[in-house]
C-alpha cells in the first residue's frame, strides 16, 4: 500500500468521504452532502482523512463537540448556535473505512488524531451512537453504553434499529 496521508478534512472533500459512506452503509444510512458539510465546518480540527498518498480514499472520521443534554440529528444540518457555557460532549458522529483500508489500523489512527484535538479543546466526555454491529469495536476504546440513551430514545431510533448509545470519559 502506497504510504498513508491522515489531514484534516475540509468542505473541498465532501465527494471522498460520499465515495467512502458509499462502500460502507446501506442506503438507509447514507447522509446528505449539506449535513456532512455541517459537520465539517462545525469543527475542522476534529474531522479527519486517511488517504494514500496517490490520493485514493481509505476512510474519514467525522467528530465535533455537540450539548451533553441532547444527540445531534442524524442528516441534519448543524451549527453551533447553543448558549454560551453550555456543558458540551466529544460526539463521535461517524468513522468509516474503505475495503481497501481495512485491516490496516487506519480507524485507531483516525481516532486517536481527533481525540488529541477534542482534548486540546477541553472536552471530557465523548459520545458516540454505534450502527451496524460497531458497539464491540468502540467497547475495545472504552466506550460503553450509556444510561441517556432512555431519554434520548426517540432521536436515537433514527440512527436505525440496533443503534447503541456509548460514552466515556477523555481524561
Amino acid at each position: 500500500m502506497s504510504e498513508l496521508v491522515l489531514r484534516r478534512l475540509t468542505g473541498a472533500d465532501l465527494p471522498g468521504v460520499s465515495a467512502v459512506q458509499a462502500q460502507c452503509y446501506g442506503d438507509a444510512l447514507l447522509e446528505s452532502d449539506a449535513a456532512l458539510a455541517s459537520r465539517i465546518a462545525l469543527s475542522p480540527h476534529t474531522c479527519w482523512a486517511a488517504t494514500r498518498a496517490d490520493g485514493m480514499w481509505l476512510g474519514y472520521l467525522l467528530t465535533h463537540p455537540w450539548p451533553a443534554d441532547s444527540l445531534p440529528p442524524w442528516d441534519g444540518l448543524l451549527s453551533s448556535d447553543w448558549p454560551a457555557h453550555t456543558p458540551l460532549v466529544w460526539f463521535v458522529h461517524d468513522m468509516a473505512v474503505a475495503p481497501a483500508g481495512r485491516g490496516t489500523g487506519i480507524a485507531l489512527r483516525l481516532y486517536e488524531a481527533a481525540r488529541a484535538a477534542a482534548i486540546e479543546q477541553g472536552l471530557e466526555m465523548s459520545r458516540l451512537i454505534a450502527v451496524q454491529s460497531a458497539a464491540p469495536w468502540w467497547r475495545r476504546l472504552g466506550y460503553a453504553p450509556s444510561a441517556a440513551a432512555a431519554t434520548h430514545a426517540t432521536k436515537l431510533a433514527t440512527y436505525g434499529e440496533t443503534a447503541v448509545l456509548m460514552e466515556k470519559r477523555l481524561r
